[in-house]
């Protein structure tokens, strides 16, 4: 007989996540799910960090974590590995940052296409750091 192995996804995690923030953000929350996932297929997502959504992959450091999102008003934040934030300060100076988070206006559109590569970006630290 097979053993099924079941991945941890904490998909109802996210999913309650972004059913308890304010409407007027929840589509675009879900905009950065896609596109995440799209970006780093079949990572793992959890909310088991801080309760915030998140995404791993086994076998790296920090239980392999690598990005995060959450809604903190009025601003979309996406949470990601330093130094990407640095290695793409032009692309982000009209956004606040910090040294591993980058803070969207939850009243402005987000560029999907700047949440992937800086997706990917914090993906390779993870697994560049690791060799």
């Amino acid at each position: 007989m097979e053993k099924k192995v079941l991945k941890r996804t904490g998909t109802s995690g996210v999913d309650k996540y972004i059913a308890n923030v304010p409407k007027e953000v929840q589509g675009k929350l879900s905009e950065i799910r896609a596109a995440i996932r799209e970006a780093a297929p079949g990572a793992t997502e959890r909310t088991d960090y801080f309760q915030m959504p998140g995404y791993s992959y086994e076998g790296y450091d920090y239980d392999g974590m690598f990005v995060w999102f959450s809604f903190k008003e009025p601003h979309i934040r996406l949470h990601l590995r330093p130094p990407v934030i640095q290695d793409h300060k032009n692309e982000l100076a009209r956004y606040p940052t910090t040294k591993a988070i980058v803070s969207f206006p939850g009243d402005s559109a987000i560029s999907m296409a700047l949440v992937k590569r800086l997706v990917k970006a914090s993906l390779k630290v993870m697994k560049d750091k690791s060799k």
